[in-house]
């Protein structure tokens, strides 16, 4: 005991001598000017970017961006946890320090609808589309199917979170009717595990760190959600393995789901603002730096990230737009490039006609590119 106070008393006066020799500093008229030029330019290079939950993907994509981008005063990555796609969409507006947000890409058309905000499209862009996350439908063993869910209760998340926009629209789409409850993720778990709710859902990139501890013996497993037509007009197919989820799935038995986009959204700030010079910065630093998202320790969804790819809705911020734009003039371009290699290797020669055909030559080129990656290191 004495120790500890040994050493909260000498963390105090560190702290006050620290405190002390700033007053000191501050009080001098040189040394204010010196500080307030230490400011600006900390500030000047600070992208805030509002992300997700402790136990999300968006959290830890943020920490990449940091961990990767991270440049001094010249540009250095702020993560912030955020209270899901809703409530970023509203942060980028209104809150300081807030530059970009992660969110679902189907926020925006529920923003629209909802009428949050005055032509919210148009105040809102985005820079990239970074990959495709999982609808998880955690269930205890009286659900057998997705229909089993009529009447129960089903957690949704907090409200306004992504993962409850996105539930809402595919029960709403399957015409099921459940109890809503709106727990935090990992209160539900626990509730699940208690049988006092029957089911959860959540939005996140397999596999989710929220399953990661539970067991078989703890009687739960994840529900098939079919892809169903009226589904795909607004999702893509994707499928959760039991190498993902060994805890919830029994080996051999993948099951079906959907998936939902996450998106990198900005404001649309005048070209000739600050504010757009500084995400503009970050813009050119994240493009010319990607591929040290694609190798470990950063997150494996990088690796499904088509650099060039559009989000139906949405209007791509310009920084962004004109740097693409450049890339494929030039010939080049940052994801092209491999794309282009990979259709020269594979000797295809066919027109891509169809949205359908493009998804299905780009999920080919990522399964290439990945065994690319992984023979170069």
């Amino acid at each position: 005991m004495q120790v500890i106070f040994a050493r909260f008393g000498t963390a105090v006066a560190i702290v006050s001598l620290a405190a002390a020799a700033f007053v000191g500093f501050a009080q001098n008229g040189a040394n204010a000017e010196t500080i307030e030029t230490l400011r600006k330019n900390a500030n000047a290079g600070t992208i805030g970017v509002v992300s997700g939950g402790v136990d999300g993907t968006y959290v830890r994509i943020a920490a990449d961006l940091a961990s990767v981008l991270d440049d001094g005063d010249n540009l250095r990555i702020l993560p912030i946890i955020g209270k899901g796609s809703v409530r970023n969409l509203l942060d980028i507006i209104f809150v300081r320090g807030v530059d970009i947000g992660i969110v679902q890409s189907d926020v925006l058309a529920y923003a629209k609808r909802e009428r949050l905000y005055p032509a919210i499209d148009r105040s809102i862009h985005y820079i990239a589309k970074l990959y495709d996350e999982e609808l998880h439908v955690v269930a205890n063993e009286a659900v057998g199917s997705i229909a089993d869910l009529a009447g129960k209760k089903v957690n949704f998340d907090v409200k306004g979170s992504g993962t409850s926009i996105t539930l809402s629209l595919v029960l709403q789409q399957l015409g099921i009717s459940v109890q809503e409850t709106n727990f935090d993720q990992a209160l539900a778990l626990e509730k699940l595990k208690h049988k006092e709710i029957d089911a959860l859902a959540y939005v996140a990139g397999k596999p989710a760190r929220l399953f990661r501890d539970v067991t078989p013996a703890d009687g739960l497993h994840l529900v098939p959600i079919p892809a169903t037509p009226a589904l795909l007009e607004t999702y893509l197919p994707a499928q959760l393995a039991p190498e993902d989820y060994p805890g919830l799935l029994r080996a051999g038995a993948p099951v079906e789901t959907v998936a939902v986009g996450a998106v990198m959204a900005v404001y649309n700030w005048p070209k000739e603002s600050e504010r757009y010079r500084k995400v503009a910065r970050f813009v050119d630093a994240f493009f010319e730096k990607f591929d040290n998202f694609l190798a470990p320790p950063r997150h494996q969804k990088w690796k499904e990230v088509n650099l060039a790819a559009q989000v139906p809705g949405w209007t791509r911020f310009a920084a962004a737009d004109q740097l693409l734009k450049r890339e494929t003039a030039s010939g080049g371009g940052l994801v092209r490039k491999d794309f282009d290699e990979f259709l020269a290797r594979s000797g295809s020669s066919m027109p891509v006609a169809t949205e359908a055909q493009k998804a299905a030559m780009f999920a080919a080129f990522l399964r290439w590119q990945q065994r690319r990656i992984a023979q170069q290191r």
